[in-house]
């Protein structure tokens, strides 16, 4: 409570420097020049009038006079909330400087009006400056409330200029006709209209100011008032002569939970009279069938335990509408210390209720579709991975036979075409776990010079092939080891250096590489410099957006997702560091990838990647199981393993891959995930169970989701293969698994 008094009292200050001499001053300025635009509407209706009436210099000459005055009053006063601001002690300085300004724009407009009253030719030059400085006067004295000095400098020289016309109209004459009596009468009338006009104008200004503070000045003493009713008991009496203007219902009741008292807005919340309700218990008058009996049930405790108490409750008004309102309880004592009455302060809100209900709908409909989204990019996954296996495990062996030229390109094509598809495909998994916060950064010791010249060596046939060169240049004294995620490193690398290789045309692309140390961290600069085609300055910004292209005809001559980039730099932001670039349209362009790594704590070495040579005894007289439902990939495996020395046994489903398990006794199992009848993580939990030598359990997944991962651990898996898969990644593994590197889990 004591915040909410503390909240209104904050509204309450701000409301009055808002209306104080420097509020008002500050809101006069800023309010003329804001609408500085809106008040030329007279202007130029005046102007254009005399413009046609009189003449095209005339009007002009109005325009430039009018717009003269109201160019110098707007100049200082665009300056007059930072003077205050700054020093507020120069009010009567600035405000004495505010009034002259506007009296000196009033009497260009009184000079316009003048203009026209002297030159517009007949009585309608009269009339026409008379309804001008009627309406200049009535958009003075609207200012009266904020500025009374300025307000009443502009009426005081439209008031003498219209005087000093009528005047000069009698020494202008030779006699007065008729027509002039008419036009001072009219004058007359129009004067005493501004009169009541402004008097209205401000009258409700005053009032408004006056009803909205009265109206926090109340909503404090609301918030004191229920403050009190929790500290002091003899404030009870007092508190039921407040309430009776409160916007809360008030309800007070005997100890024993007949209502003797409620205020208007009980009646107005809940529909039910205060001699309605007198007598009766709110419980059995207020609740319905949708009433927690719970809720209703610890009001009544704290009632009798005698105990204050605050909870949200569904009530039903007198015509049947639920309402949702927060209950404040509070037990009021005598000087005996016995309860005399109950106070129940009730707020209605049943808007905040619904907007809450609402809330957890739409955060229901995120966790959702954020499920979906999971969902349909693992199935996606399974559904292309699958097919995928076929295409480029048949590809591979198709390009171990003896092909033609001809031949040999339309595989070499297929091959290419799968490895673009399945960059795809992985792009777009790894940027949805970068986006859902699901992707794990796992810091390994390693050398960092093999990491950068193990990218560079992968990627100089692709530059070779578009005649580039492809150059490395360290500088300075480079860790040989440092901690990192050596894995996501090598993928930024690859990323930024292959989408330079892609649009770079002639020349080629220089890799500099610069370590500086601080503390226990290495501050890595990476920078990829190419020749290529270079990126517009204003396309520089949507470079690294997702699914795009600095250009979209880029994409249609260059291809690719628009990934690549967005996920090399979530990857970089992951680690604590950032890629940028610098560019000019033909010029080429430059990546800057700065990482943080720390120190390895000692030398390491690097991990060997697997070899083309497979040593057959290592896996003669294995016994392969595979279980597998699809025939393509089936046969796939078969061809990979046609001739090594080894015996393969294919079940169809987890149930038979169950049974031949128990009848070959195999080796290694070659288990997929998603089969009918018994899926695979059921069929290794099975096989599990069985009372023989267990065999070395491969996932075939075409899941990539770590989650996928961890549920094959749990079901007894030792590694895992991702479709497609590819024929030496296989072997390896069955060369392995006679190896100590067989207990090791595998990366598929």
């Amino acid at each position: 409570m004591d915040t909410n008094v503390s909240e209104i009292d904050r509204r309450l200050a701000a409301f009055d420097r808002r209306h104080d001499p420097v509020g008002r001053l500050s809101r006069y300025a800023s309010g003329r020049v804001k609408h500085f635009a809106s008040r030329q509407i007279l202007t130029l209706s005046g102007a254009i009038t005399l413009l046609v009436l009189v003449s095209p210099t005339v009007g002009a000459l109005a325009i430039a006079i009018a717009l003269l005055g109201e160019v110098v009053d707007c100049a200082y006063l665009r300056t007059v909330p930072a003077r205050l601001r700054r020093s507020p002690e120069k009010l009567r300085q600035i405000s004495t400087v505010t009034t002259i300004s506007g009296i000196f724009q009033g009497m260009t407009i009184a000079f316009c009006v003048a203009m026209a009253w002297i030159t517009a030719p007949g009585d309608s030059g009269m009339f026409f400056a008379l309804a001008y400085a009627t309406g200049a006067s009535i958009n003075a004295g609207i200012i009266l409330p904020f500025h009374r000095g300025a307000a009443l400098g502009r009426l005081g020289v439209y008031l003498l200029t219209v005087c000093g016309l009528f005047v000069g109209e009698v020494f202008r004459s030779q006699g007065l006709p008729i027509d002039y009596y008419y036009n001072l009468l009219g004058g007359l009338m129009m004067g005493y209209m501004v009169v009541i006009f402004i008097s209205y104008v401000v009258a409700g200004q005053k009032r408004e100011y006056g009803n909205s503070r009265d109206l926090l000045r109340k909503g404090r003493q609301l918030a004191l008032t229920n403050r009190s009713l929790q500290d002091q008991e003899r404030e009870a009496r007092n508190l039921a002569l407040v309430a009776k203007g409160a916007h809360d219902s008030v309800i007070m009741s005997k100890p024993s939970g007949e209502i003797i008292w409620t205020n208007e807005a009980f009646t107005r919340i809940t529909g039910y009279s205060r001699e309605e309700a007198r007598g009766k218990l709110p419980g059995k008058l207020l609740n319905g069938p949708e009433t927690d009996r719970e809720t209703s049930e610890g009001i009544a405790h704290a009632i009798q335990e005698g105990r204050s108490h605050r909870t949200e409750i569904l009530n039903y008004t007198k015509d049947g509408r639920k309402i949702w309102v927060e209950t404040n309880l509070a037990p009021v004592f005598d000087h005996t210390g016995e309860m005399e009455i109950v106070i129940a302060i009730e707020r209605d809100i049943t808007e905040s209720k619904a907007h809450e209900a609402e809330l957890a709908k739409a955060k229901l409909a995120a966790e959702q579709g954020e499920k979906a989204k999971s969902r349909f990019l693992a199935t996606m996954s399974h559904e292309i991975r699958t097919p995928m296996n076929g295409i480029m495990g048949m590809a591979d062996l198709l390009s171990e036979e003896d092909l033609s030229h001809e031949s040999r390109l339309y595989v070499d094509t297929i091959r290419e075409s799968a490895d673009s598809l399945l960059t795809i495909i992985n792009d777009v998994l790894d940027f949805s776990k970068l986006d859902a916060g699901r992707m794990p950064i796992h810091p390994v010791d390693f050398a960092l010079r093999d990491c950068i010249h193990g990218v560079l060596t992968l990627l100089r046939p692709q530059a070779a092939t578009q005649q580039l060169y492809l150059e490395l240049n360290e500088f300075g004294d480079l860790p040989e080891f440092v901690s990192g995620d050596d894995t996501r490193i090598r993928q930024i690398l690859l990323n930024v250096i292959s989408n330079a290789i892609k649009f770079t045309e002639t020349g080629g692309i220089t890799v500099n590489v610069k370590s500086t140390q601080q503390g226990s961290n290495n501050h890595l600069k990476i920078e990829v410099v190419d020749t290529g085609i270079g990126i517009a300055e204003n396309r520089l910004d949507h470079v690294f957006d997702q699914f795009s292209q600095a250009d979209a005809a880029t994409t249609r001559r260059f291809g690719g997702t628009g990934l690549g980039l967005a996920i090399a730099r979530l990857l970089a932001r992951k680690m604590g560091g950032d890629i940028t670039i610098q560019s000019q349209l033909t010029q080429g362009s430059t990546f800057l990838i700065q990482l943080i790594v720390a120190q390895a704590e000692g030398s390491t070495t690097s991990p060997v990647e697997p070899t083309c040579d497979i040593d057959l005894t290592a896996v003669s007289g294995l016994i392969i199981l595979l279980a597998e439902d699809n025939r393509t990939n089936r046969l796939l495996i078969e061809k990979y393993l046609k001739d090594l020395p080894v015996e393969l046994v294919m079940a169809h489903d987890g149930l038979q891959a169950v049974e031949l398990a128990r009848q070959y006794h195999p080796d290694i199992v070659l288990m997929d995930m998603a089969m009918p009848i018994m899926d695979g993580l059921e069929a290794t939990r099975q096989i599990r169970k069985l009372g023989f030598t267990q065999p070395h359990i491969l996932a075939l997944t075409a899941n990539a989701f770590a989650s996928d991962r961890a549920a094959c651990r749990e079901a007894g898996m030792n590694g895992f293969l991702s479709k497609p898969i590819r024929k030496q990644i296989l072997l390896n593994e069955l060369a392995m698994v006679r190896t100590p590197a067989a207990q090791v889990t595998q990366k598929g």
